[in-house]
């Protein structure tokens, strides 16, 4: 893959298409929407007016950013192995001032057991010693975003995949590891949680968050609960900010929805329930608003 100029960049992309732009004009400017990661081919035509196969991500990236209803994105590949900084670097490059992306965080960090991944060596599927690391997350993920990213680093997100049998800790052992590594954590940038354990999604939890200012992930995912029945959770709003995940229907694991939906060309399954509970979520932020104006 490269990052060098080719012929294509001298054809510039086409302008927005007019209704897109009018829809756009709409959002509240404290609402952002955007997906979990930029590289999918099927969205040329829609997103994309060229095919960027061969070609560094970040390339793609630039014209993702000029897409109306986009204002935020995710850089899901980041929980996979935390992106360098001359990668950072190239992204940068392609994105407008201040246009801010939702990082993962590394797995090493917020997997209490490794899973059974040729990355993880002799480690495999065994209890991770980094587990909720904060020295290695600073050195190993933040650095890289204080040095070459800081303009776009948006808020960092730790997902912690579901957890099962003696790795399950019991809310009141989970609120104290995830409060001492948060305490560590440098004050200066956005942190949210994203659990996909529901016997997890206590107040105590909660009180957590609320005491570092860390936001909840409202995340519709295969085992927790609606992103609506979240919403009846007391606690779900400890931080100025949240985020949003709305990935697979309650159910639904994430191979069959790839099977299904591959290559994510066109809208194949409307799901109503969740975007009133999306409606539902924003409410309060859009109040906020008209509350200014």
């Amino acid at each position: 893959m490269t990052d060098q100029p080719d012929l294509f960049d001298a054809v510039p992309p086409p302008a927005p298409r007019p209704e897109l732009a009018e829809l756009a004009g709409h959002l509240p400017p404290n609402i952002r929407f955007g997906t979990s990661t930029w590289t999918y081919d099927g969205w040329r035509g829609e997103v994309y007016h060229r095919d960027y196969r061969g070609l560094q991500p970040a390339r793609r990236l630039e014209e993702y950013a000029r897409y109306p209803l986009f204002g935020t994105v995710g850089i899901d590949s980041a929980f996979y192995d935390p992106p360098t900084e001359e990668e950072l670097a190239a992204y940068a490059r392609h994105l407008p001032p201040g246009f801010p992306c939702v990082s993962k965080v590394w797995d090493r960090i917020t997997a209490r057991r490794l899973n059974q991944d040729g990355r993880w060596g002799n480690l495999a599927g065994q209890r991770n010693p980094d587990f909720l690391n904060a020295q290695l997350f600073k050195d190993a993920v933040l650095l890289p975003y204080a040095r070459a990213f800081r303009d776009h680093a948006g808020c960092f997100v730790l997902e912690f995949q579901a957890m099962h049998g003696k790795d399950l800790p019991d809310p009141l052992q989970w609120a104290e590891e995830l409060d001492a590594f948060l305490a560590e954590l440098p004050r200066d940038y956005r942190y949210a949680v994203e659990l996909r354990n529901p016997e997890l999604l206590h107040e105590l939890h909660g009180e957590v968050l609320k005491r570092h200012g860390v936001a909840h992930v409202f995340n519709s995912w295969t085992e927790v609960p609606s992103i609506g029945k979240q919403l009846e959770l007391s606690w779900v709003f400890p931080a100025g900010f949240t985020v949003a995940r709305a990935l697979l229907r309650p159910g639904r694991s994430y191979a069959d929805a790839v099977k299904l939906f591959e290559p994510y060309e066109r809208v194949q399954e409307p799901n109503p329930e969740l975007r009133r509970d999306l409606i539902r979520l924003m409410s309060p932020w859009m109040r906020r608003v008209s509350a200014r104006a």
